[in-house]
């Protein structure tokens, strides 16, 4: 089942919203104002927890670490923070790159962040030390890095240079993919044998991880101007993309059919985040961000 029926709608009072994340277990998520603020909320519940100030410029990326206890966010402002989630405060801020930072991620363990930048890096910053430069530059890309994601052993990374890369730790290899038009957001699949990638040709490409051989494209939204986000469902179904007339798109990963879209709002729908166990989609326009589930599902409380 697909994500089809607007279950909330929360109103984030923080200027246009820039993305918006599930937290590890979907219970809770993140929303990265243009206002500089970043907030963590029970999107299922609809209420705000707690405000996080520190960035000096508009916030552009976050992630939670896998117990909860601690954020990562990065800005307009050439940084990224590290955030202790119960006391609100800025434990670290790693001060590197050139540009600003459009993408952050945890590894497994959360001892390291990774964050892409558009000076053309991937950085990777150990949390537990207290030097203040990167313990690893990535700076193979040619042109701005847009997104990065983190597996157990690997980083994938998406780049203006048209190139997806995915850097084995394990390996030490760095393998690359050249798509040709400007990347926006990449994500692997759930069972880890894919990669997709998602372009300003507005286009959605399905790549086999080891042979970098096109599984699968997916059209029909709009993808040429904004850095628009593409996930997958919570069981590798389908694939699903932000599109800049006001709609998400999902695709049947398989087939590569239209399965639905959703009419999310008037502009350019900015970021998506899909729960990691469910069907259920968080969708961010303008200043809102939307919670979505599947047609059966009955919110707490209430007698349809």
């Amino acid at each position: 089942e697909l994500p089809r029926r607007r279950v909330r709608t929360l109103e984030c009072g923080q200027g246009a919203v820039r993305a918006v994340r599930f937290n590890v277990d979907g219970n809770y998520c993140l929303t990265c104002g243009s206002d500089k603020s970043l907030k963590l909320w029970n999107p299922h519940k609809g209420t705000a927890l707690r405000t996080y100030q520190g960035h000096g410029y508009e916030v552009l990326d976050a992630a939670g670490s896998f117990d909860n206890s601690q954020l990562c966010s990065c800005g307009a402002d050439k940084t990224v923070a590290l955030w202790d989630v119960a006391t609100g405060q800025v434990v670290r801020k790693y001060r590197g790159h050139a540009g600003k930072v459009n993408c952050v991620q945890f590894n497994e363990e959360a001892t390291i962040i990774v964050s892409g930048s558009i000076d053309s890096t991937v950085r990777c910053w150990d949390c537990r030390s207290r030097r203040p430069d990167p313990v690893q530059v990535l700076d193979e890309a040619k042109d701005g890095i847009s997104s990065v994601k983190v597996s157990d052993h690997e980083i994938l990374s998406g780049s203006v240079d048209g190139r997806v890369r995915r850097y084995d730790l394990r390996a030490g290899q760095l393998y690359s993919d050249y798509i040709g038009s400007p990347i926006t957001s990449v994500c692997f699949s759930k069972d880890g044998q894919c990669a997709l990638a998602a372009s300003l040709d507005s286009t959605l490409r399905l790549l086999d991880k080891e042979t970098g051989e096109l599984l699968g494209e997916y059209t029909g939204h709009r993808s040429t101007a904004y850095r628009l986000d593409c996930v997958l469902s919570e069981q590798d179904t389908h694939v699903g993309s932000a599109s800049e007339d006001g709609n998400v798109y999902f695709w049947d990963l398989v087939e590569g059919s239209l399965a639905l879209s959703l009419a999310v709002g008037h502009s350019v729908v900015q970021s998506l985040s899909f729960h990691p166990t469910l069907p259920c989609l968080l969708t961010a326009t303008e200043g809102q961000v939307q919670l979505w589930r599947e047609e059966s599902f009955q919110p707490e409380g209430d007698t349809a």
